[in-house]
């Protein structure tokens, strides 16, 4: 277990260095330097000094577990940051600290209490002991951050991905998949041991060092992917994305929309005619913005066509129609001699995962059978 400790704390500086040597370093990183530095800390201190804290220094040990509190926080704002630059600090965001700082300011104040701060253990080893009602009110709150924080995490993924399938028509380099998988994952890992720690606290059941060593586990192959798939995101901000960042929630609601019904006809026939002459689809890093200015459109109009008209978002508006131009190549006998991956990029995909993703998905059959089976014809 311990090699695995100093391996998550070596990796955390690492990564650490090679995001301060990174040319193009964005906020998001700078955030993540940070966060990496506090868990090589945080894993390192665990590591170290673990049985001394437990057994010999209550007070110190319940400031390390206050540390916890800090981990969800880290997490939000490294998320948010990478979607958006718009995220201005002020005083209501700084709520968000006041667990961490109120848990801390009790653990100073009871330390001039001998007989309160001898009942605060984080190892539960005496049972006679009744620890304070106000120390067991915030590790449950440190407790509940963890779940509070990926949920909350979840949500302002959620929401990104709602906008770019609403706005782009290719989720290369702004897709944050990675990211959504890693919360889930360590999310259902995180709360588990959260759980078992509860039922230690409550029943007596298992051991703190169980309990402890399992989070700071997770915790070190945490550091491990953050770092690693941190270290390969690019921004994806900037103007360009901000300027079409037109749906937030869900599914687009219109219910305040100057569009009136003769000017919608008048935009859907615009559309098509303009998708079948000049087929903008073609255009890998196609837009709504930008289709929206070729057809002198609003954005937000256009939004609403395609999402109340078409019954689809942006993105698979747009895709329906390159994978009909690939069946309709690999039909031609023109392109015959083409790779099926040299039909894809042509015809609108900038990947070979996307093509075959989304080919898939409208077809329910992968590139490979469709050319066999039209071949066969």
């Amino acid at each position: 277990m311990g090699y695995i400790f100093y391996i998550a704390i070596f990796n955390a500086f690492f990564f650490s260095l090679l995001l301060f040597q990174k040319k193009s370093r964005a906020t998001h990183d700078n955030i993540l330097i940070v966060w990496l530095v506090f868990l090589g800390c945080f894993i390192g201190s665990y590591t170290l000094y673990a049985e001394e804290l437990f057994t010999q220094l209550n007070l110190l040990s319940a400031n390390l577990i206050s540390l916890f509190l800090l981990h969800g926080i880290f997490l939000y704002l490294y998320a948010s940051r990478i979607i958006s630059k718009q995220i201005k600090f002020n005083k209501k965001k700084l709520l968000h600290l006041l667990p961490f700082v109120a848990f801390n300011l009790y653990i100073v104040g009871a330390s001039f209490f001998p007989y309160t701060a001898n009942k605060i253990r984080i190892h539960n080893v005496h049972a006679n002991v009744q620890p304070p009602y106000l120390f067991l009110f915030f590790l449950i709150l440190t407790l509940l951050s963890g779940p509070f924080y990926f949920i909350l995490t979840l949500n302002r993924l959620k929401r990104h991905n709602i906008n770019i399938f609403n706005n782009f028509s290719s989720t290369e380099d702004i897709n944050l998949e990675w990211l959504r998988k890693l919360v889930i994952v360590f999310g259902i890992i995180w709360t588990s041991l959260i759980i078992i720690t509860v039922i230690h606290h409550v029943f007596n059941l298992f051991s703190m060092g169980f309990c402890t060593d399992g989070l700071f586990l997770a915790l070190s192959v945490f550091v491990i992917l953050i770092g690693y798939f941190g270290l390969k995101q690019k921004i994806i901000f900037g103007s360009e994305y901000e300027q079409q960042a037109i749906s937030i929630e869900g599914k687009i609601k219109y219910s305040g929309s100057t569009l009136k019904e003769d000017e919608a006809v008048k935009y859907i026939k615009q559309l098509n005619q303009y998708i079948q002459l000049e087929k903008p689809y073609l255009n890998p890093g196609l837009t709504l913005t930008q289709l929206a200015s070729d057809l002198n459109i609003s954005p937000h109009h256009l939004s609403q066509i395609i999402n109340e008209h078409f019954n689809m978002n942006f993105f698979e508006y747009t895709n329906q129609f390159r994978v009909e131009e690939v069946k309709s190549r690999i039909n031609n006998p023109k392109f015959e001699s083409f790779s099926l991956l040299g039909i894809a990029l042509d015809s609108g995909f900038n990947s070979k995962s996307a093509f075959n993703r989304i080919f898939k998905k409208y077809t329910n059959q992968t590139p490979s059978q469709y050319r066999s089976g039209s071949t066969k014809k």
